[in-house]
């Protein structure tokens, strides 16, 4: 970072795999710019390398507000350039036993960020909100007096008392003098209980008549004597 007037914020991104050719097309838009319109302008661009760049500028965003205390909506695109970086050498297979070379080609992309003229005279919103910070502060640390460091307490070797807890009592309210006491409820003016109820009996069914069994008639066997009888 480069110490000038103003201050600057630098990001760089090397070895970027796109051509420096195509990389510059796209730096060119943003040089000079605010960050918020080099923003809008890297994201409505078609072109593959300005997702790199967009990259970058937002490392040097983060560097100014990271490190060096920016605001970074107030800072200005100063410097944006592409160096070209080291090549690839490749090589392709070609018609009777010929070789054509394919160039990988790199480069290395930087972003130089500065605080807008406006930022840096403090005439902006933010700028004149943070010197009246900034002054409010100091004078009041200006004002404010040195603590001073408390002597520490002499260690007594009594043992310390326990102060045993008092417990208060709930106060009784106690009725005016002017107020009787209301009558109790006399013995007849109480509900009389309930008798019991008795459950109703269940009329018994009457059981089916039963005739009586017949008794088996009993053969009597013909022998001797009953013939004799006879």
């Amino acid at each position: 970072m480069a110490e000038t007037d103003t201050q600057t914020v630098r990001a760089q991104a090397k070895w970027v795999r796109t051509s420096p050719r195509k990389a510059r097309l796209v730096t060119e838009h943003i040089r000079g710019r605010s960050v918020p319109e080099a923003r809008a302008v890297l994201a409505f661009t078609p072109r593959a390398a300005a997702r790199d760049v967009e990259k970058v500028l937002r490392s040097a965003v983060a560097n100014a507000e990271a490190n060096h205390g920016l605001i970074g909506e107030e800072l200005v695109v100063s410097a944006a350039y592409v160096d070209e970086g080291p090549t690839l050498k490749r090589w392709r297979a070609r018609a009777r036993g010929r070789v054509a070379r394919i160039r990988k080609r790199t480069c290395h992309i930087t972003v130089v960020l500065e605080q807008s003229p406006e930022a840096a005279a403090g005439t902006t919103r933010r700028g004149r909100r943070s010197r009246a910070e900034d002054a409010s502060t100091a004078e009041t640390r200006r004002r404010l007096p040195t603590p001073r460091r408390k002597p520490k307490a002499e260690e007594t070797t009594e043992p310390a008392v326990e102060a045993e807890a008092v417990v208060a009592e709930p106060e009784v309210e106690e009725p005016p003098a002017d107020e009787t006491p209301a009558e109790e409820p006399k013995a007849e003016d109480a509900p009389a209980e309930e008798a019991p109820t008795e459950e109703p009996e269940v009329a018994e069914e009457p059981k089916a008549e039963t005739k009586p069994r017949r008794r088996p008639s009993v053969r009597r066997k013909k022998t001797d004597e009953t013939e004799k009888e006879s």
